[in-house]
């Protein structure tokens, strides 16, 4: 990978992450006045809101954020592949578009899941970013810690998710052929 190669890709990771969140936020219904929340809306709010004109929501699903979330990864990897000179296959690029958010969706998760674990045992009051990441996340562990309750005031839900994500993650591997190099 050369530096314009490491660069984009980079920045287009940075901003699929804050799209992914805009959207994840509006399906939890989280507090859109955290200050962590006005970032992101501040944020995707430019792109979003005339997406919203023609692609209205869909219940509780943005479709704008969504449609936003495929269209970045797609601009993405057709820069990459004019910086790297190699043919366009517009099929190719779709089907890799869909399952790079996924990806990304699932390693946004674990990533907010470890920082939330780690800054459990340091938050000492009110944390807006512990805040959103707990609205974040809860929906995912509330039900694991109904079938699996705190052992002695230790939570396991958080160890119970990495692991069926981890299994998850090798599953498409074997699947999917492109799954492990996204």
């Amino acid at each position: 990978m050369n530096a314009m190669s490491f660069l984009v890709s980079t920045i287009f990771d940075l901003y699929l992450m804050v799209v992914i969140l805009r959207f994840w936020l509006q399906l939890v219904r989280a507090d859109f006045y955290n200050p962590f929340s006005q970032f992101v809306v501040k944020a995707t709010q430019p792109i979003v809101a005339p997406m919203r004109r023609m692609l209205p929501s869909m219940g509780s699903i943005d479709t704008a954020s969504v449609v936003l979330a495929f269209l970045v990864v797609l601009v993405k990897m057709l820069v990459l592949t004019l910086i790297a000179g190699a043919g366009i296959d517009i099929g190719i690029l779709l089907l890799f578009s869909v399952v790079a958010v996924i990806k990304n969706a699932g390693v946004l998760l674990f990533w907010m899941l470890l920082i939330r674990a780690v800054l459990s045992w340091f938050n000492q009051g009110y944390n807006p970013v512990v805040m959103i990441m707990t609205q974040l996340t809860e929906p995912i562990l509330a039900p694991i810690r109904r079938i699996i309750p705190a052992i002695g005031g230790l939570d396991l839900s958080v160890l119970v998710l990495f692991i069926a994500m981890n299994f998850i993650n090798i599953l498409f591997s074997q699947y999917i052929p492109f799954w492990a190099n996204i």
